[in-house]
């Protein structure tokens, strides 16, 4: 006996693996693809918003980065600029002696090499300091200020305006616009003016 086809003769059909997956895939119907799409958009949604979230939190650290880095900068620049004025002050006190020794010294005796030494060394000493930022206080003649005048004596005198500085008991100096060390003063004292 032979082998007889039974769907009218003909040959059955073999199916390719293909053809199987795809008959395995069951195919969502409208609404389960509505309910995907809206389950899909959601997600969009949150990642987005987190998205946001994320770059605005990145915005905002590069900020303060940027804030701190000028900060630091800024910091490091004053931090330079005043680092020498321990230096500085002491420097001063030298500079102080220099003044009273050639202050000292009788015009006759300024023509000496020596004294004309040192006149040229406290004027190197001078330019150093002006050339860190080093600049005096000009006080004789101008009124008082406790921000860069320290009051030793109040002179009552009718021949200058009251509160005036008249004298100079020591110079006064800034480095850059901070004040290292206040001009001792006399101040008159008008009681005309008062």
């Amino acid at each position: 006996m032979t082998d007889q086809p039974t769907n009218g003769g003909a040959k059955p059909q073999a199916r390719t693996r293909a053809e199987e997956r795809a008959e395995a895939i069951k195919t969502p119907s409208r609404l389960e693809l509505a309910e995907r799409i809206e389950a899909l958009e959601r997600e969009l949604a949150e990642a987005r918003a987190k998205g946001e979230e994320h770059l605005y939190n990145w915005q905002r650290s590069a900020a303060d980065f940027a804030n701190f880095k000028r900060r630091t900068d800024d910091e490091r620049a004053t931090v330079g600029q005043f680092s020498n004025a321990i230096l500085i002050g002491k420097l001063l006190g030298v500079l102080d002696d220099f003044d009273r020794a050639l202050d000292s010294v009788p015009p006759e005796a300024r023509e000496d090499p020596w004294v004309e030494g040192m006149i040229l060394v406290e004027r190197k000493l001078r330019s150093v300091l002006e050339a860190e930022g080093v600049t005096p206080i000009e006080s004789v003649g101008h009124p008082f200020d406790p921000n860069v005048h320290e009051a030793v004596v109040h002179e009552p005198t009718e021949d200058h305006p009251d509160n005036h500085v008249i004298g100079e008991l020591q110079r006064g100096y800034r480095l850059h616009d901070r004040v290292i060390r206040p001009s001792l003063v006399r101040v008159a004292n008008n009681p005309k003016e008062q």
